[in-house]
């Protein structure tokens, strides 16, 4: 029985000023704004509870007043000013209130706080000294199975007395600075800015993470071979694939691919089908291969870029392959950049015993999912000696 994938979602690209900084991201249409907090900013204070706008955990300052944000679509937002609770670190009437909920005992579980805090903080600022029936007619949107609201009560209360009221929330702090667009891990193009690097440029530090909060790992790997020898092996999509655990190329098109990936850790698995894009320069040996998948059992997307140059190195070659990635929907529950990178660790050694094996003219040994102990070792070791 043939297996048919379902048809590529569209993405649209967004503008969004969060916490200071300008974000640019693609994103699906059905994007809600606290998935695209939670799963592609990793700004986990953002608490996601009913999901229908009723509670009050996943609250937000959008463009100056507080908004539900499992409710907003993300493309709505385009061009807006978020506020998340990470993004009141520095702010002199968040510490006030952090203080006042501490010593008035206003949190217990702790899941409503982040929400309750924005909350009490638009209170404060917008309305000054009000009576306690006020504060909890204003906070009667966001919900708490802790407290009895007495302790949350008593906290606002407490900062709020003596202040008069504001025209507006106080903006954020200044010294934050916007940084540029990321690459867009779709359709690449030939322009300056995503020509992969020469030898004379720098080499940026294994475990950084793009603009859009996307983990990138670089990874440097040593082959026994000359460079031309492993230059025209990169050629070959399918014999590449079958070298990387998982992964499997259904059709090749000029520039455009179509495959799948299957990823097993433990009882977790899940197979991606998907499309992307290669591109090769002949002149620098370097390359780039993008694309997205989705996994239709849990409904989870994965899109990624992988960008590598050959290079001639002492013992034959040097491949530099840089990795970024960005997992959303149920599994971007286990996207912990120190996991997904000590993942793609192991996946990249694995990778390059079998490249060799291609290269020598032998089958590339049979490769089982990857298990917990092994991720866990890898884990151990990255800390340990830094791979």
């Amino acid at each position: 029985m043939t297996q048919v994938s379902p048809p590529p979602v569209a993405l649209t690209q967004i503008m969004l000023t969060v916490n200071g900084r300008t974000v640019h991201a693609l994103v699906e249409p059905r994007t809600h704004l606290a998935d695209f907090l939670r799963e592609h900013l990793h700004l986990t204070g953002t608490h996601l509870g009913c999901e229908q706008g009723v509670c009050g955990a996943c609250t937000v300052v959008l463009d100056g007043k507080p908004q539900r944000s499992c409710i907003a679509y993300a493309l709505d937002c385009d061009g807006s000013t978020v506020t998340t609770i990470e993004g009141f670190d520095d702010d002199a009437l968040m510490e006030a209130l952090r203080t006042a909920f501490s010593t008035h005992h206003g949190l217990q579980c702790g899941f409503c706080t982040p929400g309750m805090l924005v909350t009490a903080r638009d209170i404060v600022a917008r309305l000054g000294d009000v009576p306690e029936a006020r504060i909890r007619e204003e906070l009667s949107g966001n919900l708490c199975r802790c407290t009895g609201y007495v302790g949350i009560v008593a906290a606002i209360r407490a900062v709020c007395a003596g202040r008069l009221p504001a025209v507006e929330i106080a903006p954020m702090r200044a010294s934050m600075v916007s940084v540029p667009a990321p690459q867009q891990a779709t359709l690449p193009s030939t322009t300056a800015a995503q020509t992969p690097r020469t030898p004379a440029q720098s080499k940026p530090p294994t475990g950084i993470a793009t603009a859009d909060g996307r983990p990138t790992l670089t990874e440097r790997i040593t082959l026994t071979a000359s460079p031309d020898v492993v230059w025209v092996a990169l050629a070959d999509l399918r014999g590449v694939a079958s070298c990387l655990p998982g992964a499997e190329i259904e059709t090749v098109d000029g520039e455009a691919v179509t495959g799948r990936l299957r990823v097993a850790l433990g009882p977790i698995r899940a197979g991606f089908a998907g499309q992307g894009s290669v591109i090769r320069d002949e002149a620098t040996r370097s390359g780039q291969l993008s694309g997205r998948g989705r996994d239709t059992g849990s409904g989870s997307s994965v899109e990624g870029e992988a960008r590598y140059a050959v290079r001639p190195a002492a013992a034959g070659t040097e491949l530099e392959v840089t990795l970024s990635w960005r997992l959303t929907g149920s599994l971007a529950q286990f996207a912990r950049t120190e996991l997904v990178q000590a993942l793609a660790r192991q996946l990249l050694r694995t990778f390059t015993s079998n490249l060799e094996a291609l290269i020598q003219g032998r089958a590339p040994a049979e490769v089982r999912p990857l298990g917990v102990l092994a991720l866990l070792w890898a884990m151990i070791r990255a800390r340990l000696f830094g791979r």
